[in-house]
């Protein structure tokens, strides 16, 4: 380990518009302090929590950098010096976790190809949240990411894993960008075999939060609404 690097933190964020000292434990909150560095994944959003998180009055005083869907991989490469001279940097993502299905993930990799120790701290991740609170198979189950976008795709896709998860037992997790939720439900409920389990998590940790698992029958008789909530699908496929 090379001795005159910082380390690389990774702080979590809330789910959604939580005061952070309802779902980040206090010695997170607490060791916000001595960052000067953070790597995020939009600045406005990370400010707000920052100052929410009690660094209000000190934010101008952190040196912020982007890391998104757009950043170049010669920035984030760029971005190795900020650990010299033994600084440590926090990296928060837009909710949850940093670095699961997040950008972030990058600068982690960056991390262990150059000896720098990554630290993960506690805070609430909505997929282990979703499956806790679903009732399905939590001794097996595999974390999908996004779906195709395109809807044929998709569908083709929704069949492949309820055919993985009826062949092995395993739970399914899947997400998808808010706006598409109910194309993503609809065509759930139009490819997918009447008994097989769905779990649609939504708003986790909000005090709106929707989470129910149903069969996929049962949902075509009360198909809700999720607009564009922040949601965890899981999948489980039953045999007969």
């Amino acid at each position: 380990m090379n001795a005159e690097k910082g380390k690389l933190y990774l702080i979590p964020s809330p789910l959604g518009d939580n005061d952070p000292a309802e779902v980040i434990p206090a010695t997170v909150l607490e060791s916000l302090h001595g960052f000067k560095t953070f790597v995020v994944e939009e600045i406005r959003t990370a400010r707000r929590y920052l100052s929410r998180a009690g660094l209000k009055g000190k934010i101008s005083e952190i040196e912020f950098h982007e890391l998104n869907e757009h950043t170049e991989p010669r920035q984030i490469e760029s971005y190795l010096k900020l650990f010299e001279n033994g600084n440590d940097v926090a990296l928060i993502s837009e909710a949850g976790l940093p670095a699961v299905a997040d950008p972030g993930a990058q600068l982690v990799a960056l991390a262990h190809r150059h000896g720098i120790k990554v630290v993960p701290a506690s805070g609430p991740s909505s997929l282990m949240l979703a499956l806790m609170s679903s009732g399905l198979n939590g001794q097996s189950f595999a974390f999908c990411g996004y779906l195709p976008a395109k809807s044929d795709e998709r569908k083709a896709k929704l069949k492949a894993i309820e055919k993985l998860s009826l062949g092995i037992g395993q739970s399914q997790i899947f997400i998808e960008t808010p706006y598409r939720n109910d194309a993503m439900l609809s065509d759930i409920l139009e490819v997918c075999h009447g008994d097989t389990k769905l779990c649609i998590a939504a708003d986790i940790t909000l005090e709106d939060a929707f989470i129910m698992t149903r069969t996929v029958s049962e949902w075509k008789k009360a198909k809700p609404l999720i607009g564009k909530r922040p949601c965890v699908f899981i999948l489980s496929a039953q045999k007969s």
